[in-house]
C-alpha cells in the first residue's frame, strides 16, 4: 500500500486509489443499476474520505473532478492500495463479549458426541460472576480488538452472563465502554437460584434490573427457547423493555421450532436471531414486515454456532427467496461460537446456507446495519461513517474461496486508519 501525504486541508481527507473492486452497497448513490447490482461494485474505482464520512466514491478515472466537487481542495494523504478489493466495515449485529471463564471442554465433548443445550451458560455467569472489574474489561477490549483486526468496525454486544441486578448493570456499563450498540440480555438463561421459580426471575429482570441497566443499554433481547424463557416470559421482558425506551432484539427458534420468530415480528423488533428452525408461517411473516414504509424485522444467521455445535445450518436462500432481509453475525461467545470472524460468517453463509458471495457480504455490512437500525454504516455511499476495510485480494470473493485465511489488509475507522 502507497501513501502521499499532503498535509494543509482544514480537516483530515483521504483518498484511496487503485480499488480493483469497491463494494458500496450504495447502487443508486454511485451511479449503477440496483436491479442489475444491489451492492453497487464499483471496478478500477476511488475513495474519498473527508473526517469521519465517506465524501465521494466512483470510478477512479472521475476521481479529479469529484474530488473538487466534494471537497475543493487536495486530500491530506492519497493511498494506493495497489488493485485490492475494498468493502465497508463489517457490522456484527450480535456478540456476547462481557464474560469471565472457559468453555473448551464443554466443545470437545460435544465434538465427542455430546449435544448442545442451553444450560452450558450457566457455567458462564458463575465464572463471570466472579471476575473483577478489570479482568472483565480485559476481555472484552482483546476481543473488540481482534475483532476490529478481522474488519469489524461496528458491533453489537450483550449482557447475560451475570443474571443478578448487580453483575446485569456492571456488564452493560462496562459494554458501553467498548460500543453504543449495547443490549440488556438479563433475560439469556434463569439462574440457579431461582431454578423453582422462572416467574420470579422474569419479575427481578422487567423490575429492578431492567432499572438498573437500562441507561446504559439501546437494545432489550430475550432468549425464547426451551430450556430459557417462555414465549409468554419473552413478552413481559420485551414489552418492559420497550415501555423503558429500549428497542427490541430477540433469540428464537435455535434449538427448535417455537414462537419466537413470530412473536419478535409481533413487537416490531429490529432482528429475530438464530432462525435455524422456521416455519412457512415463520418465513412468510419475516417477509411480510418489510411490506410497509416502517422498517421490518431482520432475519439474523449465526452460522458460527452451527459450526460449533453442529446443528444444521439456517437456510438463508429461503428466506432471501421470500423477500426477507437477513444479516450475518458473529454471535461470538464462549459456548457456541467462540470466534469474531465475520470473514468466517461470510465463508459459512456461502458454503452451508445457499447465499451468494454477494449476498453475503451485503448481510454481513449493510444488514447488520439494518438489523441495528442504523443507516451511517454498511455502505460506502457520500455521507457514511468512513469505515473501510481494504482486503489482501482482488475480488471480495476471497472471503468465501479462502476461508481462514487473514484477507484483511488494512482498516479505515470513522476516517482514521485503526491497522
Amino acid at each position: 500500500m502507497r501513501e502521499v501525504e499532503h498535509p494543509g486541508g482544514s480537516h483530515p481527507a483521504t483518498l484511496i486509489l487503485g480499488i480493483g473492486e469497491l463494494t458500496t452497497n450504495a447502487p443508486e448513490a454511485v451511479g449503477v443499476d440496483p436491479v442489475v447490482d444491489p451492492t453497487g461494485v464499483i471496478r478500477d474505482a476511488a475513495l474519498l474520505l473527508d473526517g469521519g464520512r465517506v465524501a465521494w466514491a466512483g470510478p477512479e478515472s472521475a476521481c479529479a473532478d469529484g474530488v473538487e466537487a466534494a471537497l475543493g481542495r487536495a486530500p491530506d494523504r492519497v493511498v494506493g492500495v495497489e488493485g485490492r478489493a475494498v468493502v465497508p466495515g463489517f457490522v456484527d449485529s450480535h456478540s456476547h463479549l462481557v464474560f469471565a471463564g472457559d468453555r473448551s471442554a464443554e466443545f470437545e465433548a460435544r465434538m465427542a458426541g455430546r449435544p448442545y443445550a442451553a444450560g452450558g451458560i450457566r457455567t458462564t455467569v458463575a465464572a463471570t460472576r466472579a471476575a473483577s472489574d478489570d479482568g472483565l474489561r480485559a476481555v472484552l477490549r482483546r476481543h473488540v480488538d481482534q475483532a476490529l483486526a478481522q474488519g469489524t468496525t461496528t458491533l453489537e454486544t450483550k449482557s447475560g452472563y451475570g443474571l443478578s441486578v448487580p453483575d446485569e448493570e456492571r456488564a452493560v456499563r462496562l459494554a458501553r465502554e467498548v460500543t453504543d450498540e449495547v443490549t440488556f440480555l438479563g433475560a439469556h438463561v434463569v439462574p440457579p437460584e431461582f431454578s423453582d421459580d422462572p416467574d420470579g426471575y422474569v419479575d427481578l429482570v422487567v423490575g429492578d434490573m431492567l432499572a438498573a441497566c437500562a441507561p446504559h443499554a439501546r437494545w432489550v433481547d430475550v432468549f425464547c427457547e426451551t430450556g430459557a424463557f417462555t414465549p409468554e416470559q419473552s413478552r413481559r421482558v420485551l414489552e418492559a423493555g420497550a415501555a423503558a425506551g429500549l428497542g427490541v432484539r430477540v433469540h428464537a427458534n435455535q434449538l427448535g421450532p417455537g414462537e419466537g420468530v413470530r412473536l419478535a415480528v409481533d413487537l416490531g423488533a429490529a432482528a429475530v436471531d438464530h432462525c435455524t428452525y422456521l416455519s412457512d408461517d415463520d418465513v412468510a411473516a419475516l417477509a411480510a414486515s418489510w411490506g410497509g414504509e416502517a422498517q421490518g424485522t431482520v432475519a439474523t444467521l449465526l452460522p458460527g454456532v452451527e459450526f460449533s455445535t453442529r446443528q444444521p445450518y439456517p437456510d438463508a436462500r429461503r428466506l432471501l427467496d421470500a423477500g426477507a432481509v437477513v444479516a450475518l453475525a458473529s454471535d461470538c461467545n464462549p459456548g457456541s461460537s467462540y470466534t469474531s470472524s465475520m470473514p468466517l460468517m461470510v465463508a459459512l453463509a456461502v458454503r452451508e446456507t445457499g447465499m451468494t458471495v454477494a449476498e453475503a457480504v451485503w448481510a454481513a455490512t449493510a444488514g447488520g446495519a439494518r438489523a441495528l437500525r442504523r443507516d451511517d454504516v454498511g455502505h460506502l455511499a457520500p455521507g457514511a461513517r468512513a469505515d473501510v476495510v481494504v482486503l489482501d485480494a482482488p475480488s471480495r470473493t476471497h472471503l468465501a474461496y479462502r476461508p481462514g485465511v487473514p484477507l484483511v489488509h488494512a482498516v479505515w475507522k470513522d476516517g482514521h486508519p485503526a491497522r
